[in-house]
């Protein structure tokens, strides 16, 4: 296999040189399995559905041995606010909410384009972008489907194990696809490890059984080829795998904000807790208690509501608590504290931010933005270097299927960032560039329009209307034919 032609990837795993290229897929498959950058790339993806670390939490208690105990008779509250949710969300759509646009000087291109750019690949690359945020990292993958159709498909950071031909990562010499299926033998449920291994000779179909690799025997053909054509397999030249990066280093957002995420979530929790531990449930001081067992006493306590105790001349007795002040403007000071250190670190903008009571001019509006801004700006320019390799894809697809050779073509993508605006103020900016710089470019920038050249065309027909209203003597011609 090309996968394991190269010495570099043996130094880069510490493996030597003289393991089979058997044993070399498994060790490194088992190293990277449990690896912490694969970890937190699954921690992404629990963190953003909910599942985050505070739902394990379990209230202790110093036991005889100086030891931590767990306490099961005390509140344990365990509330999730979860904010990274909301950042990666906000910072998908902000960059990818809106349809991508792309320029190119040949019609038929575009047209073409169109075609493979449709209303599905756009929601595949705004799927993407949250593939990324929480991965690090989100693999495109090229395809077609069991129609024939072009067609792309997005594989989760922690299921692709690649490797790179240099060490800027930018070339695959190949990459590991490690999932999950259910099926039933004997049935019994039962969770299978497949294994893919992309390379230049194609797909080859693995079942991973504890730490060793066997033949995928359930593997259909089409599972197991990039492409078929009249039932034989085709490789493409560069091996199917794009990956889509948020910054160069493939660096999960989770991996920024996560003790943050956590704060949160327990300052939140324990103030619930110290809300609830009230004389039903807390520390009680019994003077004279008219009993032994405390606890029978808890449960009549926590039943009926009431304490007997003994009270007479020579003893006097009574129930007391120890009681913890919960002071709730500390909570509150302290969560405003984090949830403003968590947006800042994930470079994210709040909504409710300060600059937008009052005047909320286009200044300010600009610097409540400036953080996701330049963040946005690092996500483009990685994603604008995978449109090259998307766009080889296209390109080879239009080829091969006969629609044009369009190898040498410029196309520009465009991301348009959904953006808060003043209106008003951009609307007033316009009207006082008329005379300065061309309608084209004003009417690119008004806030109402979608389509320029769209506006430009109704505009002038529009004008033409007028011309004709206003000039009513001008001959106009009816279309017809003259009668001689």
């Amino acid at each position: 296999m090309s996968i394991l032609s190269r010495v570099t990837d043996f130094l880069l795993y510490g493996f030597g040189a003289d393991m089979s290229d058997m044993e070399f897929l498994e060790k490194a498959i088992t190293r990277w399995k449990g690896s912490p950058e694969r970890m937190t790339q699954v921690k992404g993806f629990l963190y953003y559905d909910g599942e985050h670390d505070i739902l394990r939490r379990r209230r202790t208690m110093i036991g005889d041995n100086g030891e931590l105990q767990e306490v099961s008779n005390l509140p344990n509250n365990l509330v999730v606010d979860n904010q990274y949710a909301k950042l990666v969300n906000q910072k998908v759509n902000y960059l990818f909410g809106q349809p991508f646009s792309f320029e190119t000087e040949n019609e038929q291109y575009t047209d073409a384009l169109k075609g493979v750019f449709d209303r599905r690949f756009m929601r595949v690359i705004k799927r993407s972008g949250n593939y990324a945020y929480n991965g690090g990292t989100a693999w495109l993958y090229p395809y077609y489907d069991e129609h024939g159709d072009f067609r792309f498909r997005l594989f989760p950071g922690y299921e692709i194990l690649p490797f790179w031909a240099d060490a800027e990562h930018e070339r695959l010499d190949g990459a590991v696809r490690l999932y999950t299926v259910k099926g039933y033998e004997n049935k019994q449920e039962k969770t299978v490890q497949k294994v893919e291994v992309y390379d230049a000779a194609g797909i080859h179909c693995y079942v991973l059984d504890g730490a060793h690799l066997m033949p995928d025997l359930s593997a259909k053909e089409q599972d197991c080829a990039y492409v078929l054509a009249n039932g034989q397999p085709l490789n493409w030249e560069r091996i199917p795998l794009i990956p889509l990066r948020v910054n160069s280093a493939g660096q999960p957002l989770i991996k920024k904000v996560k003790s943050l995420q956590d704060s949160i979530n327990v300052m939140i929790s324990d103030f619930e807790n110290n809300m609830q531990e009230d004389a039903r449930n807390t520390i009680l001081v019994l003077k004279n208690y008219d009993g032994t067992d405390l606890g029978e006493f808890r449960r009549n306590l926590a039943t009926f509501g009431a304490v007997k105790v003994r009270y007479d001349d020579s003893q006097k007795g009574g129930v007391e608590t120890l009681e913890i002040q919960v002071n709730a403007d500390n909570y509150k000071a302290i969560l405003e504290i984090f949830k403003k250190a968590i947006i800042e670190n994930a470079m994210g903008y709040d909504a409710k931010d300060d600059r937008l009571s009052g005047n909320p001019n286009q200044m300010n509006i600009q610097s409540m933005y400036s953080d996701i801004d330049l963040d946005a700006n690092d996500a483009e320019t990685e994603y604008q270097a995978a449109f090259d390799e998307i766009l080889w894809f296209v390109n080879a697809h239009l080829a091969n299927t006969g629609r044009g050779n369009y190898g040498g073509e410029e196309v520009n993508i465009i991301f348009n960032r959904d953006i808060l605006i003043n209106e008003s103020e951009v609307i007033e900016n316009c009207a006082k560039s008329q005379g300065l710089i061309s309608d084209e470019t004003i009417v690119s920038m008004h806030p109402w329009v979608d389509d320029p050249q769209r506006e430009l065309d109704r505009i002038a027909e529009q004008r033409q209307r007028e011309t004709e209203l206003y000039n009513p003597f001008e001959p106009q011609d009816s279309g017809e034919g003259d009668d001689e």
